[in-house]
């Protein structure tokens, strides 16, 4: 699933011609495009999705939303390492009996 997740602003820097942000998602840190909103500053909340801030949020707003999607295990599932997760994924299937999907190489 993908979300659109509130984050704060760490840091500004342009990059190749582009304003980019290091942001927090309640202790995750990404980088994300301020395009959509280029006079977003240090200490501000953006919602982000798919790497693109795009809106302000207050910080009340982002905090419950944060807690939110932490107390229902979904940053996790967005921000998680995509290795250990097929790993859990793998070995759940094995314990339920199933076989894990095996990729096909041509």
């Amino acid at each position: 699933m993908c979300l659109a997740v509130p984050g704060r602003v760490l840091g500004v820097e342009e990059r190749d011609g582009t304003r980019m942000a290091t942001v927090d998602f309640g202790g995750v840190v990404k980088e994300v495009c301020l395009e959509y909103l280029p006079d977003l500053e240090v200490g501000e909340y953006a919602i982000v999705h798919v790497g693109f801030a795009l809106q302000r949020l207050d910080e009340e707003s982002a905090r419950r939303t944060l807690e939110l999607f932490e107390n229902l295990g979904m940053l996790q599932e967005e921000f998680g390492d995509p290795w250990e997760q097929a790993a859990q994924a793998a070995s759940a299937a094995r314990l339920g009996g199933e076989e894990p999907a095996r990729e096909v190489r041509r």
